[in-house]
């Protein structure tokens, strides 16, 4: 399918930017969510747009924070692909793992949909690198001082754990006492995260390194990036805890090509399924995007932009969309200059929130989810169920087909906003420009309530040219800080009731929008 003309497009555009400005109305503020209630998405006081101005240098991805390897992509617009989340056949998904964001919107039917934005960086498949011992599957609670970090693989043998390194999963690591008791053995996550808890004192840790790697030189003075095992044994120097240590890292370079019984994953992202009326508004969020989706029905096909199909095949959950063909798409979308910075971000987690170590999601009975704080990696781990009728609620980790690597994402944000009934298969869901709502932010194993907003900036109607949906602080007006990394957005009815089950643990029900099938 030929990609539209965008000289057209562009003409649309400006047309509807001068409408805009003609009948640009006043919004309503909504009033912060409570722990027993569902956020309701109006009230009568305005709220103030945010005057601080995000923190992402020309080195960063402006959507997650993070440095990226290759500054020059981004330079390219970002790709948006809707990727089906039923049937059970599409799972695990190729890709997600590489997106900055993910929204998951309801499509009725008791189903959700993923719309996944990938920018700063192409997923690309990998049979990973592993250690001897098994993969470290379940969550990392913390109960006293934490001890630990990551393994990382040192691709690019600069010594220093760059952003964009991904871990070694299955590493074994022990923990001795200084005078040599050995104490606790773990090993590390898929994605090359541990971590023990211990009382104050001092301690000493061995890493484990598969035959064909070696360790990458230690202590080369960035202690954040740096490796702490020595070369020749992998043993740490007697680290003195008062309180938790973050940042006691291992490299690891390949010295030979180590064994593997599979077959390199298929380069392709997906599947991909058909298009959703509020991916128009999202799709408004990045300029010059690139929407990629399964055709749709008429009325919702005829108002969405239209930069690339691919085939509606229902096998196997969906079509499989060939990766250099995301990277050929991205290139022939630029226009102009691409300016995604609407967010900030920090490290630190901000004051106020309340303790959140589990969200369970309810969105029917057989579409049933969970995100679980990981102390060490400091994400939430997704877990799903597989809509078995005779095993409801059963969760299982959910995985990238492109990597077999657990996913693991540092916000998590529910977004309540308003869902209409256009027929009982198809939903208005609104996120348009001039709009604001609660959210609820989880970070860090705290979960914050915050207010959406995508009110316009003077910059943004004097050019035309829009920015992401922005994240607020009820208290400061102020942006609120996203931790660095990847952010899962998961946008419900304003009904939806997001409550406190005790122990950190947050129940969402979801609330179909009535007349919905």
């Amino acid at each position: 399918m030929q990609k539209q003309t965008k000289r057209f497009g562009a003409l649309v555009f400006t047309i509807a930017i001068l409408v805009l400005l003609i009948s640009c109305k006043s919004k309503e503020t909504p009033a912060p969510p409570t722990e027993t209630s569902a956020p309701q998405t109006q009230t009568t006081t305005a709220l103030p747009s945010p005057i601080a101005t995000p923190l992402v240098d020309a080195n960063s991805n402006p959507l997650t924070g993070l440095p990226v390897e290759d500054i020059n992509l981004l330079d390219l617009p970002a790709l948006l692909v809707s990727i089906s989340h039923f049937p059970v056949e599409a799972r695990p998904q190729a890709g997600l793992s590489f997106a900055p964001w993910v929204f998951e919107i309801y499509i009725t039917e008791g189903a959700t949909r993923f719309l996944s934005v990938y920018h700063g960086e192409f997923p690309e498949p990998e049979t990973p690198v592993t250690g001897d011992c098994p993969i470290r599957s379940e969550p990392f609670v913390q109960t006293a001082n934490f001890i630990g970090d990551r393994v990382w693989l040192d691709e690019n043998a600069n010594q220093l754990q760059d952003a964009w390194e991904r871990g070694v999963g299955g590493v074994c690591v022990t923990l001795y006492a200084e005078n040599g008791t050995p104490l606790q053995q773990t090993s590390t996550d898929s994605n090359g995260y541990y971590g023990f808890n211990v009382d104050a004192g001092r301690y000493v840790l061995i890493f484990q390194k598969p035959a064909w790697t070696q360790f990458v030189q230690k202590n080369i003075g960035i202690e954040e990036q740096d490796s702490d095992a020595d070369p020749a044994t992998g043993q740490t120097e007697a680290l003195g805890v008062t309180s938790s240590l973050h940042n006691v890292d291992a490299g690891l370079i390949l010295t030979s090509q180590p064994p593997t019984t599979s077959e390199l994953p298929a380069a392709k992202v997906g599947p991909v399924r058909s298009g959703r009326l509020v991916y128009a508004d999202i799709a408004a969020f990045f300029p010059e995007s690139c929407l990629i989706y399964a055709f749709a029905s008429p009325e919702v096909l005829e108002l969405l932009p239209q930069c690339f199909f691919v085939n509606h095949d229902l096998q196997g959950g969906g079509y499989l969309l060939e990766i250099n063909e995301l990277k050929r798409l991205a290139e022939e979308s630029k226009l102009y200059d691409i300016d995604y910075s609407s967010n900030a971000f920090a490290e630190t987690p901000p004051a106020g929130g309340e303790p959140a170590a589990r969200l369970d999601v309810y969105v029917a009975y057989l579409n049933q989810a969970a995100w679980i704080y990981d102390a060490a990696s400091q994400t939430y781990w997704r877990f799903v169920d597989k809509a078995d009728i005779e095993n409801p609620g059963v969760l299982y980790p959910e995985i990238d087909r492109l990597t077999s690597r657990q996913l693991q994402f540092e916000n998590v944000i529910v977004l309540f906003t308003k869902h209409d009934v256009v027929s009982p298969t198809n939903l208005d869901i609104h996120l348009e420009e001039d709009q604001q709502g609660s959210a609820l932010l989880f970070r860090d194993g705290q979960k914050y309530d915050i207010f959406w907003n995508t009110q316009l900036s003077d910059e943004e109607r004097q050019s035309g040219r829009h920015k992401p949906i922005k994240f607020i602080d009820p208290n400061t007006k102020q942006l609120m800080p996203l931790k660095p990394g990847h952010t899962w957005i998961f946008i419900v009815t304003p009904e939806t009731s997001v409550t406190p089950q005790g122990n950190g643990t947050w129940y969402l029900e979801f609330f179909q929008p009535p007349d919905a099938k």
